[in-house]
């Protein structure tokens, strides 16, 4: 019996000879059952591969339940949360995390910050503005839990005291405080973290006028055009008293630059579209971070960083609080208003802020620092001196 086609019909309705497969189609059948086996090993070895690193990269995150704890105590004097989707994150660097950190901090446990930053992720998130605090900043500090257990009374304190000597749980409510802005969440960042991810994209481009040399900052670098990595970036945004004027206001000047290079170089390299290049930075990233928990997890940080894919590196603004000689103490600061006002109402609103080239229409404190500036007549907006991550520190 044959069948259309040719193919001559077995027994019981299969179609070819009733003898064994040819050896060539024996050998191919093998080929391919090995080769599925192969492929279903190689699929169960990748996603094994990738729930280990999944699960590194989340178990590197420390969370700061303290924090959140002591917040919750305080809930009925905070501010009212802003408009729905925008995030107020406080940055806090510290040298108190992770090997290496002596050299810049101590080894008794104290907790030290010399760097501070308001981010404000704008609700559409078409813009980021990051405001840095200064250090030296006198600031109405309310009453606050020390590390010691010891309850202090709200008192006018120099700024990078709260963190040192009462947590971050201190140092959030004296931003709300100041600024009548809600913190969502809060990071806090160590110095070796800070290197490793510096280094995981290659360093970052700086142009120097001058050489330095700078003991306390661990810095020795010659004039002109080169790049920074690890230790020597950390020194570089480190320094104050070989650079400029040795103002805290000149060396947050030189971090939000720097950041601001960095964050330019991650978005424009390929770095985030790069698996073997975005690993260690999220590695760098990740051992480096204590967060609260909302954000301590590999999957919380996903979506952050997520929603800020879009934002445009001219978008990405960098600037100080509006701040001047402190009127007791020339060496602390204090706010400058109405200056100070009109930057925590632009935030609080979740309305633009404008930052501009220090010569614009500035308002300057006593000892000739640009503060903030004025708006025109007739705009409502004031303008900032700041910069953004599109303009490079060598431009």
């Amino acid at each position: 019996m044959t069948r259309f086609g040719g193919w001559p019909e077995r027994p019981g309705g299969r179609r070819g000879s009733d003898g064994p497969p040819p050896p060539a189609l024996r050998s191919r059948r093998g080929w391919m059952r090995w080769t599925a086996l192969g492929f279903a090993a190689l699929v169960l070895l990748a996603a094994g591969t990738g729930w280990a690193l999944f699960t590194k990269l989340n178990g590197n995150i420390r969370s700061d339940r303290d924090t959140q704890n002591e917040l919750e105590k305080y809930e009925a004097e905070r501010p009212d949360p802003g408009p729905p989707n925008a995030e107020n994150i406080l940055l806090i660097g510290s040298d108190t995390r992770g090997d290496g950190n002596g050299e810049y901090g101590t080894d008794n446990g104290t907790q030290r910050s010399d760097t501070t930053i308001l981010l404000h992720l704008a609700a559409d998130r078409k813009s980021a503005t990051a405001v840095s605090i200064p250090r030296d900043l006198m600031v109405r500090a309310p009453h606050c839990r020390r590390s010691d257990g010891k309850e202090v009374d709200a008192q006018t304190v120099q700024f990078n005291w709260t963190f040192q000597f009462a947590g971050a749980a201190c140092t959030i409510r004296t931003v709300e405080k100041m600024s009548g802005i809600r913190i969502t969440h809060h990071m806090i960042i160590d110095f070796v973290g800070f290197k490793k991810m510096v280094d995981a994209i290659d360093g970052v481009e700086v142009c120097l006028p001058r050489p330095i040399n700078d003991p306390e900052a661990h810095l020795v670098l010659p004039a002109g055009r080169q790049t920074l990595r690890g230790e020597a970036a950390l020194g570089y945004v480190r320094a104050r008293k070989s650079l400029g004027n040795g103002s805290d206001t000149q060396r947050m000047e030189r971090q939000q630059e720097f950041l601001g290079a960095l964050v330019k170089k991650v978005k424009s390299n390929g770095v985030l579209l790069n698996p073997t290049r975005m690993y260690p930075l999220l590695d760098a990233a990740t051992s480096s971070l204590t967060t609260d928990e909302d954000l301590a997890s590999l999957t919380g940080l996903y979506e952050l960083v997520r929603s800020m894919r879009g934002i445009p590196t001219g978008r990405i603004q960098f600037l100080t609080v509006p701040r001047t000689a402190y009127r007791y103490d020339p060496g602390r600061d204090e706010l400058v208003q109405p200056a100070a006002g009109q930057l925590f109402e632009q935030l609080r609103r979740d309305l633009p802020v404008k930052v501009g080239s220090a010569e614009d229409r500035e308002v300057t404190s006593p000892d000739g620092e640009a503060t903030g500036t004025r708006p025109p007549s007739g705009s409502p907006d004031p303008t900032f001196p700041g910069t953004t991550a599109e303009r490079g520190i060598c431009e």
